[in-house]
């Protein structure tokens, strides 16, 4: 094992999550909406607004609607029903980005500066790792769910995730399906460099040491072909087809319908979706995700604590026109763990560095939909490397695999810097 940690390493602070890569266009909008109504058991925030500035996937060719419904539906949530950040609203500033230009990031990180935020919220941009630079120089944290970008992820400076690395999902899944007694995996991607080296360089020597044989296909992200797809993933015949990650649900829906057209009979894995259990409704049954935290479909298998906050995240989604897909969960469970460990904390004066300070000293603190966090580590950004795979048990219906979080293995995490 030790003989591949140089490699290994090196290989994941190279390879950039496919997840989506981002640009930026100003787009600002008020968290402090005055037009919503607070629910009748509620407090509505008062005060001098903070402002936070707000990394959006929503421009470009690859686009994630999910990630600007959750942030606005957390926004309303936190300001008209929590009372807020110690009884102060979030402003956010919405910096749109778009996934085929990184420089975009920068453009959004200066508007931002400039703005007068004193966080920034990534919403998944595969590319934040080109604003640490300026919000570094301007003290301004970033903070999110889980770092797209593995540059990002590599180091704890100037940053908080209240979620996994990315490499808690690449192991997670692998252990899990060792332990399910699965030996064989065949995962798509997207063609593009950072890609192939995720599979070639990290995921088939990892997966070697569990004992599994993992290989990997690839489509155009321009134009996927997800009958020629399938078939290929099928003529493997696997114990497990599938996707590692998607920039969309629409991947994850198209591809599953194309392995059931061919014919595959094995276990599907669809990285972190939740629309083609929507879709295919009965016949998804079996399919596996992972996820950060608990989600709709999981929510009958969720303790009573999770099923509340889940209703309220389905309410306020739902009420932003919607779905309970991961990136709307996920953006608003990040927007409300921002809001309640800031206010638990309630510095006198909310700055950058008072913010950044607050964050790291968050310990022992209950997610609203994931695990216990404790966000003072050293060596990582992120509160936690806990994480769930779920498998569809029934008809628009998931369970934890194992029956709750996975902990991946420490000694392999280790291997890869940030991640443990």
């Amino acid at each position: 094992m030790r003989k591949r940690t140089g490699r290994i390493a090196a290989a994941f602070i190279a390879a950039v999550c496919v997840f989506s890569v981002v640009s930026c266009s100003d787009d600002s909008d008020s968290g402090s909406d005055s037009s919503a109504a607070p629910s009748e058991s509620g407090t509505k925030a008062t005060g001098a607004p903070i402002k936070v500035g707000f990394l959006n996937p929503s421009q470009g060719p690859i686009t994630q609607p999910g990630v600007e419904t959750g942030q606005k539906a957390a926004v309303n949530y936190i300001n008209n029903t929590i009372g807020g950040v110690a009884g102060r609203p979030l402003e956010v500033v919405n910096c749109a980005v778009d996934v085929t230009a990184p420089e975009s990031t920068i453009g959004c990180a200066n508007q931002l500066v400039q703005a007068g935020v004193v966080a920034v919220i990534d919403g998944y941009d595969a590319a934040s790792s080109a604003a640490l630079p300026i919000l570094k120089s301007a003290n301004i944290p970033l903070v999110g769910q889980i770092p797209f970008d593995s540059v990002t992820g590599a180091s704890p400076d100037n940053r908080v995730y209240f979620g996994p690395p990315q490499a808690s999902f690449l192991i997670g899944v692998m252990q899990s399906l060792k332990q399910q007694g699965k030996t064989s995996l065949t995962l798509a991607n997207v063609d593009v460099a950072s890609a192939h080296q995720t599979f070639d360089r990290i995921l088939k020597p990892l997966g070697a040491q569990l004992g599994l044989d993992v290989n990997s296909v690839y489509y155009s992200a321009t134009n996927p072909n997800y009958t020629a797809l399938a078939s290929t993933i099928n003529s493997t015949n696997p114990d497990v087809g599938g996707l590692m990650t998607s920039q969309t649900d629409a991947n994850c829906t198209k591809l599953a319908q194309s392995l059931q057209s061919v014919g595959f009979k094995n276990t599907m894995f669809m990285a972190a979706c939740t629309e083609f259990i929507d879709t295919m409704g009965a016949q998804a049954v079996g399919s596996q995700t992972y996820s950060p935290i608990w989600l709709a479909p999981s929510k009958d298998a969720a303790p009573p604590a999770m099923q509340e906050n889940l209703d309220i995240t389905a309410k306020y989604v739902e009420d932003e026109g919607g779905n309970g897909g991961f990136y709307a969960y996920g953006t608003f469970a990040t927007f409300v763990d921002f809001a309640r460990t800031l206010g638990a904390a309630a510095p006198a004066e909310i700055t950058g560095p008072t913010v950044l300070a607050a964050l790291k000293a968050v310990n022992g603190y209950q997610s609203w939909l994931g695990p216990v966090l404790g966000c003072g580590k050293a060596t990582s950004p992120n509160c936690t490397t806990e994480m769930f795979v779920f498998e569809v048990t029934a008809d628009k219906k998931t369970a934890p695999i194992g029956g709750g979080l996975i902990q991946p293995a420490p000694q392999v995490l280790a291997m890869i810097p940030g991640a443990s």
